[in-house]
Order: C-alpha cells, then sequence, then structure tokens
C-alpha cells in the first residue's frame, strides 16, 4: 500500500506542466519589465515620448498575451489534469494588474468628449507666450486655437470650468498665480507682469502627467478688473487628441490652490 501510494505521488509529480500556463507567466514578466523602462525612460528623459508610448504598447500587448495565455492553460489544465495552475494565475494577476490602467483610460475615454485643449475662455482662449524662453521649453510646440465645435463640446462637458475673478489688484494676483503654480510643481518657463497698453500680465508653464510624466502646457492670462482681477487659464496636452479629463482636473486643482493661497493670506 505504501508502495503505490510512493507511485501514485510519483505519477503526479511527474505529470507535464501546461505550456500555455508557463507562456502566460513569462508574457506578463515580460510585459511589466516593458512598462517598467517605458515609464522610467519617460519620466526621466532618456528616451522620446514616441518611441518611449510604443514601448509601452508593446507591454500592453504583452499583458493581453498573458491573459489570452492564462485562460488557454485553465481549459487544458481542467480537460489534462495538468500542472501549472500556479503560473496561469499568477499570469493572469500581473497582467490584469498592468492592464488596469489603460482600461481605466478606455473607459473615460467612453465617458468624456475628445478634448486635448480646456481653457476657462471659450470665447477669448488665452494665447501661449511666443518668446524664445517660451519656445525653448516647448520644443517649438505653439498651441492653435482650439475650433469653434470643440469649445462647445468644452462647455457641455465641463460647465464648471470658469474665469477665476479674485479681489485683489492685478499686481496682487500676479503674484498669486505665480505661487500657485510653483505649489502645484509646474515649471514657469515665461512671465510678465500686469502692464503695457492691454494691463494683461501672463504666466507659461510646463507641468506633467503623474504616471508617465508626459509634458502638458500651461498660459494663464490676468486681466485688471476695477478693484478685482480676473484670471484666466488654458491648459492643453502635448501629445495624443484625448487627455482623458487631465486638463479640466488641472484647471479645477489649479483654482484650488489659488482660493487656498488666498484665504491664507
Amino acid at each position: 500500500m505504501h508502495q503505490r501510494l510512493t507511485s501514485l505521488r510519483h505519477l503526479a509529480a511527474d505529470e507535464p506542466v501546461s505550456r500555455a500556463a508557463v507562456w502566460s507567466r513569462r508574457c506578463a514578466l515580460f510585459a511589466l519589465a516593458l512598462a517598467a523602462i517605458a515609464v522610467i525612460a519617460l519620466r526621466g528623459g532618456t528616451l522620446d515620448v514616441v518611441p518611449g508610448l510604443a514601448i509601452l504598447a508593446a507591454a500592453f500587448a504583452s499583458g493581453l498575451l498573458a491573459i489570452l495565455f492564462a485562460a488557454a492553460a485553465v481549459v487544458v489544465i481542467w480537460r489534462t489534469g495538468r500542472r501549472g495552475s500556479g503560473a496561469a494565475i499568477g499570469g493572469f494577476f500581473m497582467a490584469a494588474a498592468l492592464l488596469a490602467y489603460p482600461g481605466w483610460l478606455a473607459a473615460k475615454a467612453v465617458r468624456l468628449p475628445l478634448l486635448y485643449d480646456v481653457t476657462t475662455d471659450t470665447a477669448d482662449p488665452p494665447n501661449f507666450s511666443r518668446s524664445a524662453r517660451a519656445l525653448a521649453a516647448r520644443g517649438g510646440y505653439v498651441p492653435v486655437d482650439p475650433a469653434a465645435e470643440t469649445r462647445e463640446a468644452q462647455r457641455r462637458a465641463y460647465p464648471d470650468v470658469q474665469p477665476i475673478i479674485i479681489d485683489l489688484g492685478a499686481e496682487d494676483a500676479y503674484h498669486l498665480v505665480l505661487s500657485a503654480a510653483v505649489a502645484l510643481g509646474w515649471k514657469v518657463v515665461d512671465q510678465s507682469p500686469p502692464g503695457g497698453r492691454a494691463g494683461l500680465g501672463h504666466v507659461d508653464a510646463v507641468d506633467r502627467t503623474l504616471i508617465l510624466g508626459l509634458p502638458d502646457d500651461v498660459t494663464i492670462r490676468i486681466r485688471p478688473l476695477a478693484d478685482r482681477t480676473r484670471i484666466d487659464v488654458r491648459s492643453v496636452s502635448r501629445y495624443g487628441r484625448h487627455d482623458f479629463g487631465t486638463n479640466a482636473a488641472r484647471l479645477r486643482r489649479f483654482a484650488d490652490e489659488l482660493q487656498g493661497e488666498l484665504a491664507a493670506r
């Protein structure tokens, strides 16, 4: 009897491993490695955006393959009794964790309009500075004015994104804007205090997205009013045609930061 049990254990140990399970784990590990390389390289500026995004897309494709291999492994293991369930489960969950990010973006893309340029003034959007310093910071890129249909789409999607009116003079408001931009971690690339014929001031800055660190461009216009100041902000994604709500969220954070700075005075 003891010999028979030993033989059964020996046979179970010798049962072949599902190749699909092995490949599921391999693809998942490869996907995680590719994604890590892409994110680190993009955030560190050691890789251009287009090839970096291509590597990230390859990581997502490898993650999808891992899930397909895991599904195939489950079928094979169920029918044949082969080993490898641990590898299949591990590959599935690693790939699912990686693909949660693009899945979340896809859900936002379905819910939100196709926008990459959002402003507090859709009738007269602030213009970006064309100074040598600002152009150098943006790599020569100057965002074009949004089309009429784009502005209408923004008004429908983000009715809460409105001009900011504060009870301060233009000079004080200008310094408040600079302080808020620095507090949010934006890199100020050009600035001009209110003055001149129109009396306008402006601040141009570059912000970066949370995960990939892609640059987005921001311009702020300071317009003096009677005993008050109107502040208009425009945020534009430099890459891609859909911002997944990033620019509107950035303008809301800026408004909240301004309110906090104003309350702390």
